[in-house]
């Protein structure tokens, strides 16, 4: 019984190291992508600037 309380604790420890993980991959990829799209927003929001 023991074991198993031990083996869950353990398992719910990795699981939770497997979502850090992950979340930390998506947010490289999202500031990435921002920052390669930066430019075209830029200019996206200055052309909406110049028409108002």
């Amino acid at each position: 019984m023991q074991y198993r309380r031990v083996r869950l604790a353990v398992e719910e420890g990795q699981t939770m190291a497997e979502y850090g993980i992950v979340l930390a991959v998506i947010t490289v990829g999202v500031i990435g992508v921002l920052g390669v799209l930066s430019g075209a927003i830029q200019g996206a929001l200055q052309a909406v600037s110049d028409r108002l």
